[in-house]
This record gives C-alpha cells, structure tokens and sequence, in this order.
C-alpha cells in the first residue's frame, strides 16, 4: 500500500496542474478578448477598407493593360501602314519616271523593261524585300494586337478553335481571288460579318457579290482552270472589319502586282521571251491598279482607327456605384458595365 502512494500522488498532481474543459473556455475567452473589444463600426471600416483597396488594385491593373493594348495596337498601326505606304510611293515613283517614255509605245497591259533599269532604285527593292519577309508576320499581329483587344465580345479564357479563321495568304492565291474586281475591294457599308459558315458554293453566292443587299465582307469562291466554281472547296469570307483580313489582301495584290504579266518590274531573267498579250484577259492597267492598292491601304488606317476607339470603349472608365459595395457586383449579374476588363478562369484542363 505504501507502495502505491507515489503513483496516487503523481496522479493527484498531474490532474491538478492539466486544465480542464472550463479552463480551457476561459484561456480561449482571454485570448479573444482583443477581438470583443473592437466595435461594429470598426469592424465595417475594415471590411470596407479592404474592398477599395481590391478595388484600386484591380482599376490599376485594367489601366496599365490599356495603356499596353493602346500603345502595341498603335505600334502595330504604323508598322504596317509605313511598309505598305513605302512600297506604294516606291512603286508609283517607278510607273512615273521609269515608264513615262514608254507608255506611248506599249500597250499598258504589259510594258517589257529589263531589270537593270531598276538598279539604281536600291530603295524599292529593299522595301519590297522586307514587306515580301514580313507579309505573314504584319497579318498575325494585326490580328493579335488590333483584331483581338478591339473586339468587345471576346473573352481570352474562352475555348478557341485554331482554325477559326481560315483565311491565310496561300488560299487567297489558291482561291484566284481577283485584286482587279471591284466588288473585292473593302467597303464598310451593307450587312456586317456575323461569324455564321456561308455554306456550300452556288452561282448566287460566288457571281453575285450584292445579292441580298451591299456587304462588308466577301464571299470568296475557289474557281477552276476553266473559271468555273470549284463546288468542292467551302466558301471563305473575306470581312472588311478584320485589320488581319486587310493585310492579307494588300500583302496578295502587291506580290500580284509586283509579278503579273502588267508588273512594274521586269523577270529576273532577261531570256524569258517577250509575254504573249492573247494568253492573258484584258487587265487594269499598272495606274489603276495602284488606285486600288491606294485605296485598300487607306481602308485598312480607316478600320484601324476606329478599332483603336474601340479599345478605348472597351477600358472606359466605370460610373460612381461601380465603387459602391456590393453595387458593383449586383450590377456584374446583368451587364459588364462595372468591369470595362471582365477577369474570367480559364476552364481548359
């Protein structure tokens, strides 16, 4: 029995010094007794506190991305417009002093110039190299930097199918598509592209550009050898309100120009023989030609501006209850007023 009075003892002791359940409520109630003395109106300034402070940061956040999408948009704008435009004086400054004496003699479906002719315009082959490099790059970047950030409706996080868009500078060429045409050249009047597929080819569809009224697009038909439609390729759209589509088409018609039978340049070879004019339909002539590279060049900076406007409509700034609690978030299940950048997850695994 005496034996057993250490272990009682122990037992005694370790029972009085561990806490017990009230204890323990009372040491929680002490630790929290900070927390009791905050009143409900600090509490509110915390919160609310909080909530501008996410605020701001998301407003500062959609400020510097518009000042990125507005200046890449612009950077692309000019980029692509100064290449075109060089090349365009380039070429009008040749049909001009180069082929003013010969105009009389030869026919304007083609005029037979060698190629040392042009040696001493160092400045017109340089440019036409570097747009001939970059045609296919200022395409993508119209599309990346001024299609996508001015399109209102279009959400990043979305599902994107790669093909979306099929147009590409090889099926223009693939496609015929006559530069000569003056239904193929933009106009921003008529009905506008809505994304719907123009189904299966048909003599309404391809030959009659204005059937259903005027379009800011067109409907580009493959053609056989013969001229005749190719009903086993679907129709491609071409829309005016695409800077990409734009590029494209003036990058097409300038290799077009630049390498028809009616060129401004002559062969690389000066052993190719003199073109026989009966092989080849009437043309435009080089003047006319470059009247419609001038004018597909200017709808281009035409589209371009007001797609930088739309970029500016798209980061406007939001209306006073956009800043008040819970209003913001109440208004964001109706509209995007609130949210000129709305921040949407990604679900694509």
């Amino acid at each position: 029995m005496k034996q057993d009075l250490p272990d009682q003892a122990t037992r005694t002791q370790s029972a009085t010094e561990a806490p017990g359940f009230w204890q323990r409520i009372q040491s929680w109630d002490r630790r929290l007794s900070v927390t009791k003395g905050l009143t409900a109106v600090t509490l509110l300034t915390g919160f609310l506190g909080g909530y501008f402070q996410y605020l701001n940061s998301y407003e500062q956040k959609v400020g510097e991305q518009a000042k990125a999408d507005m200046q890449k948009a612009t950077d692309t704008f000019l980029e692509i417009s100064d290449a075109f435009a060089d090349v365009q004086i380039q070429q009008e400054t040749m049909l001009r002093e180069q082929f003013g004496s010969l105009k009389a003699q030869a026919s304007p479906a083609f005029i037979p110039v060698d190629s040392k002719t042009f040696d001493s315009l160092s400045d017109y082959w340089k440019a036409r190299a570097s747009l001939r490099r970059n045609g296919a790059i200022f395409a993508r970047k119209a599309e990346i930097y001024i299609d996508w950030p001015s399109d209102l409706g279009r959400d990043p996080a979305a599902e994107h199918t790669l093909d979306q868009d099929p147009l590409t500078a090889t099926l223009l060429t693939k496609y015929n598509f006559d530069c000569d045409s003056e239904a193929n050249l933009p106009q921003f009047r008529g009905a506008i592209y809505n994304g719907a597929d123009p189904g299966r080819p048909s003599d309404e569809l391809c030959n009659d550009p204005t059937a259903n009224g005027l379009k800011s697009y067109v409907n580009l038909c493959a053609r056989r050898a013969d001229g005749e439609i190719d009903a086993l390729q679907k129709v491609v759209v071409i829309n005016w309100w695409s800077a990409k589509h734009h590029v494209l088409v003036m990058h097409h018609c300038f290799e077009v120009l630049r390498g028809g039978p009616n060129a401004l340049q002559a062969p690389a070879s000066g052993n190719d023989g003199p073109y026989d004019r009966k092989l080849e339909k009437p043309r435009d002539s080089n003047e006319q030609r470059l009247q419609h590279q001038a004018r597909r060049l200017d709808a281009f900076m035409t589209l371009t501006m007001a797609q930088l406007d739309r970029i500016r409509v798209r980061y406007r700034p939001t209306g006073f209850f956009c800043h008040v609690p819970f209003a913001r978030d109440a208004i964001g299940y109706f509209s995007n007023q609130c949210l000129p950048n709305q921040p949407v997850t990604s679900e694509r695994s």
